[in-house]
């Protein structure tokens, strides 16, 4: 791209660059980098609309190389590559979508809260109405009856962590650095909408070449105050059986060794979130397993036995407390996390900092103290159950093979450098409590739990991770939903490995609907109100989109074709039938190891219902929030 240098005032020099706005933005993205000198933007995922292909598209059409685009196949599904890319780099880089007005935005506010939620960056550039309004309302223009600046983009104001307008040119000098520092902000991180006026992206302006030189952004490591450091140390070392809970923002942190060599020193027992699963290697002899409603016997153990919980990096989402009834009400919360906002949640104690930098602080103020609570039997036992219920040959009513056996046949075949992802349905729960990653070798979207983040989500991954083996479950009522990006990476050569479990309908929530006292209705295909049953051929959908595809008829060729998919440099498909009843948990009820507070009708029902709400009553009774 070519811009046009000049001096604007006579007898000094003020340099300007005259170009448009969109291709000012461009310029200015290609050259934001990271401490390693790599673009944090790394590239715009686009679907042009008119409300960004005269503008938005030329100018990534002109910058080319120094800033690449890539083509989606829809705007939700290419921001879940872009989110699934920023996590996959612990946050380091990002990606940035851009889509015209109308359905092109409304499209991005899923994916956009998920980030949201999930605290990833993602930059939106969404093509919006014209700011001079004189041809209003154009083609797809939301118009407000009583609100003239309002527009479809406004939906995205709440699930995004920063939004502007752009409705000048000059908006941008002031607006892209914001942006920037939201991104790399390791306490407000997230989603930044910039909503672009279609005729101001075309607009020419005179922009200051300083604004173009390159700059650096080094995500930050905040110390934590020294009197709260005192504090927590304080009631650590006082601590007879504490549990640490450990979160996403320990692997944003970068801080996996430092969780290691802290639990180890101390013998803490580590329990995991779905986010903080794999930061430990299954194999640490501290690693526990997964926490709260998807948790593990001996995590759930350890953490209804504990006087200290210390949770580092997490949101303390229901699912990792058991709506607030797994942890002892005497017990004393401590919370490590970079953003006050959650350190500061259940009335913790909180220590606002760097997961890493505070557990090296905390190290060197606790010496050679050691927890006794660290119950190596009952890990040992744990892990000893998993392999039992993952066992082929377990004796079961169908002869379909449980979520479970699948598990155990992808483990089989996997290795120590496979990432198993995943988002939503049965595997998020059964992969947290089955699944036994190396380090770093799991990546779960369940912050949003959002159905069709899989298949584009391996897609971002595998472009984070290329010299990784990506595994990403997904059920057939989640594949369904989304699936289309498979010819994005078929076409882009982006390999990975599709384990497709086909259990005809939402086999998840059919269980949760039973256990709640319900009659099963509208999940399984057989109870929905339908004139025949559907026989969805899933192996030629995605060897239509170009992927290879086929069906295992068996758990050993389940195995087989794992195998034989780490040959292809396109995406591979496997389609496995199971069994939609059983679920996820060895020792434990179908709804996991936990309860978990989903509200169950007062009045109503038949007996099974009111057998139903007696249990909430009494499962309700014991929440609390820790002191």
């Amino acid at each position: 791209m070519s811009g046009t240098l000049r001096t604007r005032h006579e007898g000094r020099r003020d340099d300007t660059v005259r170009l448009t706005a969109a291709q000012a933005m461009m310029r200015y993205l290609s050259v934001q980098m990271t401490k390693d000198n790599e673009r944090f933007i790394e590239g715009v995922w686009a679907i042009f609309g008119h409300g960004n292909v005269a503008g938005i598209g030329e100018a990534l059409h002109g910058i080319g190389a120094a800033l690449p685009t890539w083509r989606g196949q829809n705007e939700q599904t290419m921001a879940h590559a872009a989110i699934a890319y920023a996590k996959g780099k612990a946050r380091q880089r990002a990606h940035a979508v851009t889509s015209s007005i109308g359905p092109g935005s409304t499209n991005l506010v899923t994916a956009a809260a998920l980030a949201h939620v999930n605290r990833l960056p993602l930059l939106i550039i969404a093509g919006d109405v014209f700011a001079s309004r004189r041809p209003d309302p154009v083609l797809q223009q939301v118009e407000d009856f009583d609100d003239g600046t309002v527009s479809a983009n406004d939906a995205l104001r709440p699930v995004s962590r920063y939004f502007d307008r752009i409705t000048r040119p000059e908006h941008l000098l002031t607006a892209l650095p914001r942006a920037m520092r939201v991104m790399t902000d390791p306490a407000h991180c997230g989603p930044v909408t910039l909503a672009f006026c279609q005729d101001v992206q075309a607009q020419a302006y005179d922009w200051p070449a300083a604004f173009f030189a390159p700059r650096v952004w080094r995500i930050r490591r905040p110390e934590p105050d020294a009197q709260d450091l005192r504090d927590v140390a304080d009631v650590i070392a006082r601590a007879k059986s504490p549990v640490i809970v450990c979160g996403g923002g320990v692997i944003y942190a970068q801080a996996e060794t430092a969780l290691g060599q802290f639990a180890s020193a101390h013998n803490i027992p580590v329990v995991e979130t779905q986010a903080g699963k794999s930061a430990l290697s299954q194999a640490h002899p501290m690693n526990f397993g997964a926490s709260g409603v998807d948790g593990s016997a001996a995590a759930n153990a350890a953490s209804a036995a504990a006087d200290v919980v210390i949770a580092i990096g997490t949101r303390l989402q229901d699912f990792t407390t058991g709506s607030r009834t797994l942890f002892k009400p005497d017990a004393t919360l401590i919370s490590i996390n970079v953003q006050g906002y959650d350190a500061a949640k259940h009335g913790a104690l909180a220590l606002v900092a760097d997961a890493r930098v505070a557990l090296e602080k905390l190290t060197l103020l606790l010496g050679d103290y050691k927890a006794t609570s660290a119950n190596a039997q009952a890990r040992l036992s744990w892990l000893q159950a998993v392999e039992a219920h993952c066992d082929p040959d377990r004796a079961q009513a169908s002869a379909l093979p449980t979520d479970a056996q699948v598990i155990g046949a992808v483990q089989r075949a996997a290795t120590q450098d496979s990432i198993a992802m995943c988002a939503a349905g049965t595997m998020p729960g059964a992969l947290k409590l089955l699944w036994r990653p190396g380090q770093g070798g799991y990546h779960m979207e369940y912050g949003y739990s959002c159905m069709g983040y899989e298949v584009a989500g391996a897609m971002g991954l595998k472009l984070a991770r290329p010299e990784r083996e990506v595994l990403c479950f997904v059920g057939d009522g989640s594949y369904m939903m989304a699936n289309a990006e498979l010819a994005t990476a078929v076409m882009r050569r982006i390999p990975f490995t599709v384990i497709l479990t086909d259990n005809r309908g939402y086999g998840c929530i059919n269980r949760l609907q039973i256990n709640c006292g319900g009659a099963e209705f509208n999940n399984m295909y057989v109870d929905c109100a339908i004139e025949a049953q559907p026989q969805i051929d899933y192996v030629a959908n995605a060897a239509s989109l170009g992927a290879h595809a086929i069906k295992a008829a068996t758990l050993a060729d389940l195995e087989r074709e794992i195998v034989n998919a780490r040959t292809r440099a396109i995406p591979t498909v496997i389609v496995i039938e199971t069994d939609a009843r059983p679920g996820p948990g060895p020792v434990t009820n179908a709804g996991g190891g936990h309860w978990w507070d989903v509200a169950v009708p007062e009045v109503g029902g038949p007996e099974r219902l009111r057998k139903a709400y007696d249990t909430y009553l009494a499962n309700a009774a014991t929440q609390v929030i820790l002191n």
